[in-house]
Formats: structure tokens, sequence, C-alpha cells
């Protein structure tokens, strides 16, 4: 027997290093406005823990989607797979070159880019899509904001994300390719 609708579930769980978060900073400031002692001591650095759990969960929670897209995608080891329905593959983070995010498909998709490699088309709410955040921010100068603000902003054309510095792109295929 559950007390909460699906909805507030899904609600709740997507935004959970915020909430746990803020459950940390309330807890962090009533022990320093508590006796004092060690806990007094703990509390700052709680803090702090607590603000930059809420910074981070503040960008997982808009990176992620409600979920229920076709497919699932797998991060294991700096590796990304995809399992869809018609298509999938794999891509190596290291080997990536290029990431765009083509919001000409509905829903959008990402694309990721390696040369040598057809190119990998993930929705962005396939099941287990959630775990692009992590291999995404691992990507060497990718910029998580610029990331999330194209997200949000839902483009009607592809739109870059992030490109290898140095990578040799002219012996890639345009963009504009399914």
């Amino acid at each position: 027997m559950t007390f909460f609708r699906p909805e507030a579930t899904a609600a709740l769980w997507r935004w959970r290093e915020v909430l746990v978060g803020i459950a940390l900073a309330v807890l962090a400031l009533w022990w320093l406005a508590g006796p004092g002692g060690l806990l007094g001591y703990l509390a700052p650095v709680m803090l702090v823990g607590a603000g930059a759990l809420i910074m981070v969960g503040l960008q997982r929670g808009r990176f992620r989607s409600a979920g229920g897209g076709l497919g699932t995608v797998q991060v294991d080891e700096g590796q990304v797979t995809y399992f869809g329905p018609l298509t999938g593959g794999a891509v190596a983070l290291r080997e990536m070159s290029r990431l765009t995010l083509d919001g000409a498909q509905r829903p959008a998709h990402w694309r990721l880019e390696q040369y040598g490699q057809p190119d990998l088309m993930i929705p962005v709410d396939a099941d287990g899509a959630d775990a692009l955040f992590d291999a995404f921010a691992s990507l060497p100068g990718l910029k998580t904001e610029h990331m999330l603000a194209q997200l949000r902003a839902a483009p009607t054309t592809p739109v870059v994300i992030w490109e290898r510095a140095g990578a040799d792109l002219s012996r890639m295929e345009p963009l504009g390719r399914a």
C-alpha cells in the first residue's frame, strides 16, 4: 500500500538530491543553534556539504526527464550503450568527438558521435538516460549549464553541446545526417 500518488513519488524521486540537501542543511542549522559542543564544530562542514548537494541536485533534477521513452541506456566504465527497439549501439566516452542535442526529432535525441562509428541516437526520455548526466559531465570542457539550458529550450534543430578540442572533424559527416 502506498500513501503517495505515482506522480508525486516520481516528482520527489526526480529532486531527491535537493530534498536530502535541504534536510541536511536544516539539521546543520539546528546543530548550530543548539548547545554547541562537537555538533557545533561539525555543523558548518555539514552545511557546506548540504549546499554542494543541493547545487548538484538542481542540475541533475533539470536533466532528468519523466522517462517512459523507448529503449534503455547503460553507462559502464566509460562506455555508453543504448538498446533500442529498432537501433542501438555503443560509444566510448574517451573516443567521442561530438555531442549534439537533436531537437528535430520527437522526442529530442542525444547524438553521440565517434569517428569510424555510426552515430548513436538516444532519446532524452529513454529508460536509464539519467546516467548520461554523469557521463556527459566527464567530457573535458563540457559546460553543464549550457547543456541544461539547451535541453530546457527544446530546440527544433540540432545543437552542438560539446566538441572535442583538436579533433579532426573534417573527416566526419555533416550534422544533418540521420
